[in-house]
């Protein structure tokens, strides 16, 4: 895997909005990470829709957290077991986070 061009100016134009479905984990992150990359080459920067995000691990933790730090990430939408997790180790109060992907948009 390539590591990601510097991000534009968020400013340049609508962020894409990727929508994975489902678990996600160490063997199914690097698609994640591609689907979020190939985003932020074109873009600088992406919403990420986790409503359908049932499950995550401490991979996918780094690699938001990692995104957020890089490039200009909006997390729309959250599944309530996300926003759990979130809240249990604090990082609901460092990530941009939107009730829907309307409101992500928007901002």
């Amino acid at each position: 895997m390539t590591s990601p061009a510097s991000p534009r100016h968020p400013g340049a134009g609508p962020l894409p909005v990727i929508a994975p479905q489902g678990e996600f984990d160490y063997g199914t992150v690097p698609w994640l990470q591609e689907q979020i990359d190939t985003a932020v080459n074109e873009h600088g920067g992406v919403i990420l829709d986790a409503g359908g995000i049932t499950f995550i691990d401490s991979t996918v933790l780094t690699l938001i957290l990692a995104t957020h730090q890089r490039t200009h990430l909006r997390l729309a939408n959250l599944h309530p077991r996300l926003t759990q997790v979130f809240g249990v180790y604090g990082i609901d109060h460092v990530l941009n986070i939107y009730p829907t992907v309307d409101a992500a948009r928007t901002t």
